[in-house]
């Protein structure tokens, strides 16, 4: 009996003697099953092949990405906080090498991730570090792996620590979420967002897309709704997902870019 992972997204699957007959979370149109089938791989064989590659990004703020890239190029980020390090969303690699850091850094007092596409391996690393694991509730059911430490939070906001605050803005998934990070970026906030909020390639836009593989929009509402919820909190810095981010304006990005993805969706293009 061995857990299983998925290579394409990075899921994992209970412990049984064969791999499921499908991936959930790729069989979806916001995701994707390559053209080759599923495949397959366990924990063992990914840390054989793969190792974690550690960045401060700035001052407490750590980010972890596997290497070489697995999954969909999932990275999470390790934040301080006055009750603890959190870590945001979450990568399929957990070894020794990284659960060693972890606890050098002083361990987990919680784990939160933005949405069903970084669940990975949560149930190892909650283990591990015997964490919470905070999962919006409006997600429950992508959740393949149950685990009697995950937490569902059901409101729109939930705060984990003094300035650190988890927000649900649906889009990508129903609950789908972002973290506040109050002190980050010298006190003037930093947005952690997965791609529920997505960095554009120029570092100057960012977009909201309901399938980003499969090139689905939401709805012009919806993007309003979202620009809406987070013009209530003051950001600098914004981390996006697949390594890119917005250094500086984060916040006037954010509305920028909503307003004009609004305007590009209700006009047409000669």
């Amino acid at each position: 009996m061995t857990i299983h992972i998925c290579v394409t997204c990075g899921t994992s699957f209970p412990e049984a003697s064969a791999p499921p007959e499908c991936c959930p979370i790729c069989d979806e149109e916001r995701q994707y099953v390559p053209a080759a089938g599923q495949r397959w791989t366990t924990p063992e064989a990914l840390a054989a092949a793969h190792t974690n590659a550690w960045r401060q990004v700035e001052p407490g703020l750590f980010e972890i990405e596997t290497q070489p890239r697995f999954g969909i190029g999932q990275r999470a980020f390790l934040i301080p906080t006055s009750r603890g390090n959190f870590l945001w969303d979450c990568v399929a690699l957990l070894d020794p090498a990284t659960v060693a850091l972890v606890r050098a850094l002083g361990g987990l007092a919680g784990i939160a991730i933005s949405h069903p596409h970084y669940y990975t391996t949560m149930p190892d690393w909650a283990a591990a570090f015997d964490a919470p694991v905070y999962l919006h509730a409006r997600d429950r059911e992508w959740v393949m792996r149950p685990d009697d430490r995950v937490v569902f939070w059901e409101e729109d906001e939930q705060d984990l620590a003094p300035g650190l605050t988890l927000m649900r803005l649906g889009g990508h998934f129903p609950g789908g979420t972002v973290l506040h990070w109050r002190e980050g970026a010298e006190g003037r906030g930093v947005l952690l967002t997965g791609d529920i909020v997505q960095v554009g390639a120029d570092r100057k836009t960012v977009s909201f897309l309901w399938s980003y593989p499969n090139w689905l929009p939401l709805s012009g509402g919806t993007v309003a709704r979202i620009a809406a919820r987070l013009e209530t909190r003051a950001f600098a810095r914004l981390y996006g997902a697949f390594g890119l981010h917005v250094a500086e304006d984060a916040s006037a990005v954010v509305s920028r870019s909503a307003a004009r993805y609004r305007a590009l969706l209700a006009q047409d293009q000669p």
